[in-house]
């Protein structure tokens, strides 16, 4: 086997050093990208963000302490110190530093977070890890477990690009990650999406059911429509700017960070090791995820550590093979991990992995629709029916304006009002995103107190939203996961020109169609084994206190905060 060379190392010969790797912005979702545009400044520019500086105590002129005279000055170097001008005592003063926690925390840009948030989560976090274990060898507190993550939509952009199947493309990583590098495992998401498709389902019952129910005490729990939840830039788009829609949104943790749990809690019991001696790591389409790692919910004060330790895209592995001078055609390939990744082993022997029904995006509209179908009207449908329709089985698919907006009815039977006992869409890219919130937005005026009628088009206060959906699949990039903005993108010199041209429709719809190529191992979260013993020996049942603790999260509000213009450095 090729020994590998010393990581840091290569990451540094490579001249891959975060603040060399000239991320921009535009990789980052619409809904991030767009936000406040008006307090938009790029990563070369100073945050606006205050920071809270601690000051000395100050005595009256009546005591006895007396008061020093402080001076602050600047040496060659541009380093700040305090100097004593009783004492001529100094001492250097610390850099004010702005985390990834703060610029989540703050109603600002988005996007000067990129510099600070590729220093945290980078390849150069995750070759210092494999550093420090080659040097203690599991003999030293410093040494960690390192679990790799990955997703299903990062290894069909590896599969598309490079004209493999994604079973031999899981083997090859596998093999870069544990043999050549020593990883100690790799998993799929897959088996987490598992989890978070059976919580989202049964979560949408429960808000059906009280959505309709006459009682007056309808809380939270049943607000419609429901929003998915998988996504981040979503997510931190709705908090930073429209607050109102907070509790719409599914409180179902995505499948990174509902694989987070299974590794920090499960995994960690199981192999008896705590939570902070497991290094985690997940590989996915987007950088939007390195912020929902970073998130306050998903971090163990008692241990100290993160459920996601760092988030490397899908480009990001590519870039590591020729930092070790390899190619990706020229990697070998193991044998797959028999749980969390594989479903079953087919007639021939040949392990089939996990997949999901629907969209690359998860198939939340699709297994939801399904399992609300057959427990609210006991109407049962196959995947089939939902992508494509079915009027025999009541089932309608309409089209939107653009190919990133579609919606699924059960029309049949209907109710008492004539409506769809079912409607659900899926709304990707921030236009469509746009429309979804105006639509559950409530009346200005009304809930600013005012007591003027409302203005002409103006919609009037109401209990519930304006839109007459029940629940809506919502990414924020067009097209949905599969092409995020951390996938892989066609070379210049392939030959055909129009998937060269950029991420087009054509190179999309190639990763999309190579990841809806894991038929065999389709199964339903209900009727996956493995899943149901964990919710069993793992969770201690479907509806315990530690279920919703592992599996499901808060939103928070994030309140906007007023800047003096002429204190921002430009």
């Amino acid at each position: 086997m090729r020994e590998a060379p010393r990581e840091s190392d290569v990451y540094k010969k490579k001249g891959n050093t975060p603040d060399e790797s000239g991320f921009m912005a535009s990789l980052f979702s619409g809904a991030l990208v767009l936000t406040d545009l008006d307090d938009f400044i790029s990563p070369s520019q100073a945050c606006i963000k205050p920071v809270e500086a601690i000051k000395p105590p100050v005595f009256s002129a009546s005591s006895s302490h007396q008061v020093a005279k402080i001076e602050i000055r600047v040496d060659d170097s541009g380093d700040y110190y305090e100097i004593n001008s009783d004492t001529g005592s100094s001492s250097k003063l610390e850099n004010a530093t702005i985390t990834l926690n703060d610029c989540l925390a703050c109603a600002g840009c988005i996007t000067s977070a990129e510099t600070v948030l590729i220093t945290q989560q980078s390849q150069a976090d995750l070759y210092a890890i494999l550093d420090r274990n080659k040097a203690h060898a599991g003999t030293s507190p410093s040494y960690k477990t390192i679990v790799i993550s990955l997703s299903p939509q990062s290894r069909a952009s590896f599969a598309s690009k490079y004209n493999t199947s994604p079973t031999d493309t899981h083997a090859k990583l596998a093999w870069f990650f544990q043999k050549y590098l020593g990883v100690q495992y790799l998993f799929d998401t897959s088996f987490a999406r598992h989890f978070a498709l059976w919580e989202s389902a049964r979560e949408f019952v429960t808000r059906y059911r009280h959505s309709s129910s006459t009682s007056n005490a309808r809380g939270s729990d049943a607000m419609m429509p429901m929003l998915a939840s998988a996504c981040p830039g979503w997510i931190c788009y709705a908090e930073k700017t429209h607050s109102y829609i907070l509790p719409y949104i599914s409180t179902t943790k995505s499948p990174q960070q509902i694989m987070g749990s299974l590794v920090k809690d499960w995994l960690a019991s199981h192999i008896e090791q705590e939570p902070s001696s497991i290094y985690h790591v997940s590989i996915m389409p987007c950088y939007d995820k390195k912020l929902e790692a970073s998130r306050p919910d998903f971090y163990n004060d008692l241990y100290s550590t993160r459920d996601i330790d760092c988030v490397l895209t899908t480009g990001e592995v590519e870039k590591m093979f020729s930092n070790h001078g390899l190619t990706f055609e020229s990697l070998e390939t193991m044998p797959i991990e028999p749980s969390w990744t594989k479903s079953s082993v087919n007639p021939l022997g040949i392990p089939v992995l996990l997949g999901c029904e629907g969209t690359s995006s998860g198939g939340y509209l699709s297994y939801i629709f399904r399992y609300a179908a057959r427990e609210l009207f006991g109407v049962s449908l196959t995947p089939q029916d939902v992508e494509a329709g079915n009027a025999s089985a009541g089932v309608v698919v309409k089209q939107g304006r653009n190919n990133d907006f579609w919606e699924v009815c059960l029309v049949q039977p209907q109710d008492a009002n004539g409506r769809p006992l079912l409607k659900f869409a899926a709304a990707y890219g921030f236009r469509n995103i746009q429309n979804l919130v105006r639509k559950i937005k409530p009346s200005t005026c009304c809930s600013s107190g005012s007591t003027l009628p409302p203005a002409r088009g103006r919609r009037s206060t109401r209990q519930t939203a304006e839109s007459d959906h029940h629940f809506v699949e919502v990414m924020a990039c067009p097209s949905g996961c599969i092409n995020g903005g951390g996938q892989l993108k066609p070379d210049l010199d392939v030959l055909n020109s129009n998937l060269a041209s950029g991420a087009g429709k054509e190179w999309v719809m190639r990763a999309e169609s190579i990841y809806r190529s894991i038929n065999d191992g389709v199964q339903l979260p209900e009727a996956n084994q493995e899943v149901q013993r964990l919710y069993r020996e793992w969770l201690g049942g479907d509806d315990t206190e530690k279920a919703w603790n592992m599996l499901h999260t808060h939103y928070h509000a994030i309140e906007k905060f007023e800047v003096n213009a002429l204190a921002v450095k430009w």
